[in-house]
Parts: structure tokens; C-alpha cells; sequence
């Protein structure tokens, strides 16, 4: 126990008590002050750069033919953009462009992985052919979390498609990223089982991603609409409807995508084609893909996806080349296979001009 000998002492003390209190307390309110701008400043970029990549940088983006660009840009800024949805609404339409973008990475990296085992069998060195197989498996099981990612964001702007309902769109963009979500969810369920590994995505979304097409404007959106639905009955028994045909809708939508100069119907047409079996369909959708390249130009709003078509058409090619000749498609020759008749040219004996 404290004895002050003078009262002004203690009075003193006393002073200084509260002092420390008063400082103590200023303290935490303009700390917690501090606290609350940098939320909102925050919050505010957050906002912000969500609204100007979904209403710019995704729109600057479809209109460029860089995919390596794109693929770059999704995996190095996807971390820094889905961190805002901390501080503010979580960026669930740009997670949809993100990581669907990023999973295409992941499945190019598989399917050089792939030619790179289909060149070794060529080349009969079967550790290679197994090393490469094995690597190829592993980008897939990378492939198939990101588009499940993406898929998953889908749901939670969207709602879940499984229920039947479709949402209203604000534009034409809303659209299209629902329409990316769809696919995000059948890519995420084909890297699946080509990764011979579960992660996780329900066997059905498929079927879920198929039905829920109908809430697209099958026209406006070059055919692919209707192209993912006939894929979906292509390669899933018991999914086509009576009176129903596939491949003749396959055939439809290809039409509509190379007026439309955005050639996507043709991929899903080639991927039916190899899940059928049928290696005459899949030359022909290349060489239709390669005919239409040459005499259509791409329509100036899509490149971007009319150039992931044409990506994933010369990936095909390239796996029909490499399996049969044990290199890639030539340069300049999409179209042609190794085993095409070679036309007749005419030659001219010299001894007859002599």
C-alpha cells in the first residue's frame, strides 16, 4: 500500500493515471480507425477491380488471339483477384473466366504430356511412353480441380443448374460467362476421367451442364449451346431423346459456327466423333475446321474463342499424326493426314524436245 505524505502527490499520480488512460484509449480508436479505412480502401479496390476486369479485361481478352497471353494472365493474376473477395462480395463471374482459363493451361500441358507418350510408343521406348503418361495424368488431375473451381463459382452466382431454373442475364457478357461456367463444369468432368483419378466432381454434371443449355440463345451463341448438348447425348448412353440425333445436330451447329466465324461447335463434334470411334468423322470435322479457317475470318468480338477452337482442332490432328508418323501435324497442312492420295502431276518427257 502507497502512503503520500502530501495530498498534491497523490492528486498528481492520479492525473497521470487517467492521462495514461485517456492515451490508451485514443490509441485503440484511431488504431481500429485505421483498421476501418484500409477495409474500405480495401473493399473499394476490390470493387473496383472486379467491375473493370469483368466489364474490360475480359471483354480485351476475347478479342485477342493470344492464348498463351491468356493463359498466362488467368494463372498469374487469379490469386491477387480472388483475395478481394476477403474484404468484399466474393468475384464469383470472374472466378468462372479464371480458373476455366487456367484449367485449359493445366489440359495443354496434359496433352503434350500425351503426344509426348504417344511419340515414345512410336518410337517403342516404353519408360518414356510410361513417364509421359504418368505426367499427363497429373496435369489432368491439376486441370480437373481448376475447372471444378470454376464450376463451383458458377454455381454460387447462378445458382445450382440442377434445380431447373434459369437465371435472368444483365447482358450479353452475363451470358456468355454462365455459358463458360456450363462448359467449365463438362471439361471438369472429362479431366476426371482422363486423370483415372476422382477429385471430387459429381458424375452428373454432364447431364446437369447439358440440360441447362437451354437457358442460352442457341443462335446468338454461334450453335455451341446446342453443340455441348448433342456432345453430352453423344457420349452418355441413354441421354439422347427420342427422336433425336446427334450427330445431325452436331452437324447444324457446325454450320452455325463457321458463319458465325467463332468455330467452337466444331471441337465438340470432333470430340463426340472420338468417342464414337469414328476416325473418318474426326478427319472431316478437321478438314471442314481447317476449310473454314482459310475462307471465314474469325468474328472480331470471339477471336479468342474462335482461337481456342482452332487450339484444340490442331490438338486432335496433331494426336492422329503423331500416332501414325510419330511427329505433329506439318506446318500449314492442317487438314491433310500422312496417307491422303497425293494428286497426278503431269510431267513432260525432255527426250521428246530433244
Amino acid at each position: 500500500m502507497t502512503h503520500f505524505r502530501n495530498p498534491s502527490q497523490k492528486a498528481l499520480l492520479t492525473a497521470r493515471r487517467v492521462r495514461n488512460l485517456v492515451a490508451a484509449f485514443t490509441a485503440s480508436v484511431v488504431l481500429s480507425g485505421c483498421s476501418m479505412v484500409n477495409h474500405m480502401m480495401y473493399k473499394t479496390t476490390g470493387d473496383v477491380m472486379q467491375g473493370f476486369s469483368r466489364s474490360h479485361t475480359v471483354p480485351f481478352l476475347m478479342e485477342s488471339n493470344d492464348l498463351a497471353m491468356g493463359c498466362a494472365m488467368s494463372e498469374a493474376t487469379a490469386p491477387l483477384l480472388m483475395s478481394f473477395g476477403r474484404v468484399t462480395n466474393e468475384p464469383d463471374q470472374l472466378a468462372v473466366m479464371l480458373y476455366l482459363s487456367a484449367g485449359g493451361c493445366a489440359e495443354e500441358e496434359a496433352r503434350e504430356h500425351e503426344l509426348a507418350a504417344l511419340a515414345a510408343l512410336h518410337a517403342m521406348n516404353g519408360n518414356a511412353a510410361e513417364d509421359a503418361m504418368i505426367r499427363q495424368k497429373r496435369a489432368h488431375t491439376l486441370a480437373a480441380r481448376r475447372y471444378y473451381t470454376a464450376w463451383q463459382h458458377h454455381n454460387a452466382h447462378y445458382g445450382n443448374p440442377a434445380d431447373g431454373e434459369c437465371p435472368d442475364f444483365d447482358d450479353d457478357m452475363d451470358e456468355f460467362i454462365y455459358m463458360a461456367g456450363l462448359l467449365s463444369g463438362l471439361q471438369a468432368l472429362n479431366a476426371q476421367i482422363q486423370s483415372t483419378s476422382s477429385i471430387g466432381v459429381p458424375a452428373n454434371v454432364g447431364s446437369i451442364a447439358a440440360r441447362a443449355t437451354s437457358c442460352l440463345d442457341n443462335e446468338k451463341w454461334w450453335g455451341a449451346p446446342m453443340a455441348l448438348r448433342a456432345t453430352v447425348w453423344a457420349m452418355i448412353p441413354g441421354a439422347q431423346p427420342d427422336g433425336e440425333d446427334a450427330f445431325e445436330r452436331l452437324a447444324i451447329a457446325d454450320e452455325q459456327g463457321e458463319a458465325a466465324g467463332v468455330r467452337l461447335p466444331h471441337v465438340f463434334h470432333a470430340i463426340a466423333a472420338l468417342n464414337k470411334g469414328d476416325e473418318a468423322m474426326v478427319r472431316e470435322v478437321i478438314r471442314e475446321h481447317a476449310e473454314s479457317v482459310e475462307n471465314t475470318p474469325p468474328n472480331d468480338d470471339w477471336r479468342f474463342v474462335d482461337a481456342m477452337a482452332t487450339d484444340m482442332i490442331v490438338a486432335v490432328s496433331d494426336r492422329l499424326w503423331v500416332e501414325n508418323t510419330g511427329h505433329r501435324t506439318p506446318m500449314g497442312q492442317l487438314g491433310t493426314f500422312w496417307d491422303d492420295q497425293q494428286e497426278e502431276v503431269e510431267t513432260m518427257d525432255l527426250d521428246d524436245l530433244l
